[in-house]
This record gives structure tokens, C-alpha cells and sequence, in this order.
């Protein structure tokens, strides 16, 4: 059994050294950080190291060269000269108010202006902020390093309170415009979060920053690659397999499949979830760890306000380099939140058009996301119960259409009408969409054919369903749609039984109504 002792939700990298914890060394690379540059941003996904980097940033530079031996910046470094360190974490707090973020600026500046002084002319919360600058460089003789983790906290938090929103932009863009305005006393600043929000936002005068969200260079600077993971847990990987009955290459293969798979550029390795990868190590079984520790409500209710189609979620294609790098507050649509907050990520790059295909990087993303949207558009979770979900999945790889599209109309039949909305035919198809992702299965939405859209297609080990929903129409027209249209022809040389389903839905009830299957 392995010795190890796992740093699960250690931020402070001074513990995690000093109390022995595990590190996958990421400090050549944070050597190079600080010597290409001065002023940072970077964007990394919830859980990912982002508030780990900090402090290890923070530790370097206030010189403590004990913590750092053994790692490669031992040997790089030869001055281990210390700085005045100004660390901003705005990821503890709730924002529900401007008062809320005022009294967290303002008990951060007080513990600052009571090592470096204060002066009462300084009367907001961004001449106070400048003045402790000021005054750190003037009494140190060094120059400031100005550390702010989760810089965009308050903005996430107001997503769905567009006035609220405006005043925490407010607020925010003076206290970090502060950086611009104090470069001369400044060496070194990097501010992290989940999401770039540009324009007239909190970015607008920071054109100072380099943005290191999507540079090659440093894709790895945050979560474990597959190299990392050999180097550093060998012992676990076999002992992992032991424990869950599995071979070494079994495990290889799930961990990457479950974990696996972020790209925060178009060429770079795939990238492990750290949090998740950490704890599977620790208590020797997979789970969905990372969804455990909760996600945000306003993905859903940027996905709901959008009427956006989950299965284009599922694989996005055409999308800009600008669309990726920022969001804008005054127009916040999803997709840009969505894969800023590591729900989705680059797939594919087509050079020629300058243009990304996005998806969800790994299983358990897929899996949590949509077992937590689930409730959002049925108003039930009753489904997701393990003797619903064992039942329809066994009638499904049994070829019984009968059986779980009966269950379906049983499922719809909880659904409110509030939810639906006023697009009935896309609400109906992102349930569908959502119970069939989850049962494990591939599924399309709207499957492409040379003569038209197949609504959806669904494949299991020995059977294909080609279903095609009617919701101003027939079950009977439906199917015959299905065959003028040859829909299944794209299968007539698979093994596998194919049905053909036309089902329509009931306006008046919002369920499924009539079905043929052929």
C-alpha cells in the first residue's frame, strides 16, 4: 500500500511541504513564468491547482528556499531574494451583496495597511490598495508581487443580477486597474479565475496582462499530464487495479477515459483532473469527485434563458478564437462559460478556418453535468434512481421499444409545463437527449443523412433505435417520414437489429403520445 499522503483540498503550498504531502513538481515552469514576464492572467477550470500555484508563486517569492528543495527550481534559482507579497483570495466568501465584496476588500486591505501603513486621504478601496503598493516598495526597498486567486468570484456569483453584476464590475475594474496605475512599483502580479470576462468589463484598461490561458507554453502549468502521472504514482496505479479487480492497462485506460482530456490549447497534452485523480488514488476507487463538490446554477440557467440545444453542448463546432478567450458581460451566452469552466474543451482545430470543435473532455464531466441537469428540465430526479435507470437500460439492450418508451411517458408525466417553455420541440428533445447520454449509451440528436435530420439515433451493443418525434403531426406521420426520407439506409449494412420509431408528443397533455414501431 502506498505512503503517500494526498494534498485533497491543500492550498497552501507551504503545509503541503512541510507536512509531507505529495507534489507533481511544477516549479521549472513556474521559473519560467517569472522570468518571460511581469503581469499574468490565467483561466483554469474549478478544483484544477489554480490556488495552489498562488501560493507556491507566494512562497517563491518571499524567498522561503527551504520548502523548494528537491524541486527543479532548486536548482535554478540562485538568489532567493524576498519580496513584499500582496495576496488577494476572493474564493472563501459569498457575494450576494456589493456591501458583501466591500467588507472582504476592505478586511484584506486592513490586514495589508497593518504591515505597511495607511494614510486617511486615502479614502476608497482602490487608493488604499495603491497606497500599500506604494508604501511595501518604499519601505522594503523591492518591488510588489500582487497575487489575486479567483479574481471573478463576484461576477459569477451575480451572473443571473445584471444590476448587481455592474456594481461588482464597477468595484472590481478600480481595485484591479490599480495594477496599471502602480507598475513602477510592481515586479511581478497574476490574477486567476474560472472565466475571462472582456469589454467594458474588469479587463478593459488592463491591457498590460498577458493572457496565459490558451499559451502552449504553459498549458501544463496546472492539473497532471499522463507523463506526471507515471512518474509520480506507479505504486498507485497497480495498487488501483488490485483493489478494483482490474489489470494495470485497464486502469490506465479508465483513468484517462474518466479524467482525461482537457486541452486548454489546440496542441497541447491531454491534462487530468488533479482533484478527481487525487482522491481516486487516495480511497482506491473511482468516483465522479470533482461534481461532488458542487456546480454552479448559473450553467443551467444560461443553458435555460439561451433555449440552448444540449446536443450541440455535446459537440461544438465553428467556434472563434475570440469566442473562447472571453465573456462578454453585457451578452453572456453559454457555450464561452461553459468551456472556461472546464465543462467543455478543445477537441479539434481547423487551421484553415482559425475555428475550434469543443466536447466534454471526459466521462465523469458528461456523466455530472447532465445528471445535475436532469431536475432542472423535468422538475424530478426520480429517473435517476438506480431501479428506474437499471430498468430502462435493461430494456433498451433487450430491444424492447415498447417497454421503455412507455416508461418515458411516465417520466414526462412528472415534468411541469413551466419548464418546457416556449420551444416544446427542444425542450422534449433535451430530455431525451439527457436520459439517453446518462444511460451510457451513444445517442444523436438530429442525426445527419444525406436526405434530412433524424431527430434521434440511439446505439447499444446489438441494437439501433432511429426515432423521429412529431409534435404538430402523427405518430403515423412520423414513420413515414422515417422512410420516405430513408433515414435508416446509413445502417443497412450493420449487424445490429434496427427499429425504426415515429412517436408523437400531445400538445395538450406535453407527453408522449402515440408511437409505431417498425
Amino acid at each position: 500500500m502506498s505512503s503517500k499522503i494526498y494534498p485533497i483540498g491543500i492550498q497552501s503550498f507551504e503545509k503541503l511541504r512541510e507536512e509531507g504531502y505529495c507534489y507533481v513538481d511544477k516549479t521549472s515552469l513556474i521559473y519560467q513564468l517569472t522570468r518571460t514576464g511581469s503581469y499574468y492572467f490565467l483561466s483554469r477550470p474549478r478544483r484544477f491547482g489554480k490556488s495552489l500555484l498562488i501560493s507556491t508563486l507566494e512562497a517563491y517569492f518571499q524567498g522561503k528556499k527551504d520548502l523548494f528543495e528537491g524541486l527543479a527550481i532548486a536548482e535554478l534559482e540562485k538568489e532567493w531574494t524576498a519580496y513584499p507579497v500582496l495576496h488577494l483570495d476572493l474564493n472563501p466568501d459569498k457575494f450576494d451583496t456589493l456591501e458583501n465584496l466591500e467588507s472582504m476588500l476592505n478586511t484584506a486591505l486592513v490586514s495589508f495597511e497593518e504591515v505597511y501603513g495607511s494614510k486617511t486621504s486615502e479614502n476608497t478601496l482602490s487608493a488604499r490598495f495603491k497606497g500599500i503598493i506604494e508604501r511595501a516598495y518604499k519601505q522594503t526597498g523591492q518591488k510588489v508581487v500582487v497575487l489575486i486567486d479567483e479574481y471573478d468570484k463576484p461576477l459569477l456569483q451575480a451572473m443571473d443580477d445584471d444590476d448587481l453584476q455592474k456594481a461588482f464590475r464597477t468595484t472590481l475594474k478600480a481595485l484591479y486597474g490599480v495594477l496599471k496605475s502602480a507598475d513602477p512599483y510592481i515586479k511581478f502580479a497574476l490574477l486567476t479565475g474560472v472565466t475571462k470576462f472582456s469589454k467594458v468589463s474588469v479587463f478593459s484598461d488592463l491591457n498590460n496582462l498577458t493572457d496565459i490561458t490558451r499559451d502552449h507554453r504553459y498549458a501544463e502549468i496546472c492539473g497532471i499530464t499522463e507523463k506526471e502521472i507515471h512518474e509520480n504514482f506507479e505504486e498507485e496505479l497497480h495498487e488501483l487495479a488490485t483493489q478494483n479487480r482490474m489489470t494495470y492497462d485497464e486502469v490506465c485506460a479508465k483513468l484517462k477515459e474518466d479524467y482525461d482530456g482537457y486541452h486548454f490549447t489546440d496542441e497541447s497534452v491531454g491534462m487530468y483532473n488533479p482533484f478527481s485523480l487525487l482522491n481516486t488514488f487516495a480511497k482506491m476507487r473511482f468516483g465522479s469527485y470533482w461534481f461532488e463538490t458542487g456546480t454552479p446554477t448559473y450553467l443551467v440557467t444560461l443553458l435555460q434563458k439561451h433555449r440552448y440545444d444540449l446536443e450541440e453542448v455535446a459537440n461544438v463546432d465553428g467556434i472563434t478564437s475570440d469566442m473562447l478567450d472571453s465573456v462578454d458581460a453585457h451578452e453572456i451566452t453559454p457555450i464561452p462559460v461553459l468551456y472556461q469552466s472546464g465543462y467543455l474543451t478543445i477537441k479539434d482545430y481547423d487551421p484553415l478556418f482559425g475555428s475550434y470543435r469543443l466536447g466534454f473532455p471526459n466521462r465523469e464531466v458528461e456523466q455530472g453535468f447532465l445528471k445535475f441537469i436532469l431536475p432542472f428540465y423535468s422538475s424530478t430526479n426520480k429517473f435517476t434512481s438506480s431501479f428506474n435507470v437499471e430498468h430502462f437500460i435493461r430494456e433498451v439492450r433487450a430491444g424492447k421499444p415498447e417497454a421503455f418508451l412507455t416508461r418515458l411517458r411516465a417520466f414526462f408525466a412528472d415534468t411541469s409545463y413551466e419548464l418546457a417553455g416556449g420551444d416544446l420541440e427542444v425542450h422534449y428533445q433535451n430530455i431525451l437527449f439527457i436520459l439517453f447520454r446518462l444511460t451510457g449509451f451513444y445517442a444523436q440528436v438530429e442525426y445527419h443523412t444525406s436526405h434530412g435530420r433524424v431527430d434521434l439515433v440511439v446505439q447499444t451493443d446489438h441494437y439501433i433505435y432511429v426515432m423521429e418525434f412529431k409534435l404538430h403531426g402523427t405518430a403515423e406521420e412520423a414513420m413515414r417520414q422515417i422512410e420516405e426520407k430513408q433515414y435508416a439506409l446509413p445502417f443497412s449494412a450493420d449487424p445490429r437489429q434496427l427499429f425504426k420509431i415515429g412517436i408523437c408528443f400531445d400538445e395538450k397533455t406535453r407527453n408522449v403520445g402515440e408511437w409505431v414501431i417498425g
